[in-house]
């Protein structure tokens, strides 16, 4: 009788070793993609902040007779998308709301638009920083808040 029994397959050490090292690799691999995330949604603010700058210049130059408007002008005369001019409260683009306030009362119209991160801290912050851009052009950045920036004071974005 041959009492030699080959059996195949793995054992359960060779089986945890292998969960173990796919668990290194994750926690490794995670904070960097969420870095990344992070990243991708500060650069899609950015733009989005540029493009409202661009859209008034536009709307002062052409439908606003020579004032700035709000998102929902710029929506309608067709110079921002609805991700942008949207229910932002409820639906925010990139882990971003976003505003645009003219503020018309002065001799020379101006405007305010913000972007404001709606998880400012954590592990599933949406941002590190806020932007702003007013009718000087020039698109800055504070350190991020839930709290739209008031004025365009922060560090310009190079």
């Amino acid at each position: 009788m041959n009492t030699n029994h080959h059996q195949q397959g793995f054992s359960l050490i060779e089986l945890l070793l292998v969960v173990a090292i796919i668990g290194i690799i994750s926690a490794i691999a995670v904070p960097n993609l969420l870095a990344s995330k992070r990243a991708a949604n500060e650069g899609s603010a950015l733009s989005s902040v540029r493009t409202i700058t661009s859209a008034e210049a536009t709307y002062q130059a052409t439908a606003g007779a020579g004032l700035y408007g709000s998102l929902t002008n710029l929506h309608n005369e067709g110079l921002v998308d609805s991700a942008l001019s949207g229910s932002n409260l409820l639906a925010p683009k990139s882990g971003y709301f976003f505003t645009a306030d003219a503020d018309t009362s002065t001799p020379k119209s101006q405007y305010l638009a913000t972007a404001s991160t709606c998880q400012p801290s954590g592990v599933t912050a949406s941002g590190t920083r806020n932007f702003a851009s007013d009718a000087s052009g020039v698109v800055t950045h504070s350190p991020a808040s839930t709290t739209p920036m008031t004025s365009n004071n922060g560090t310009p974005v190079n």
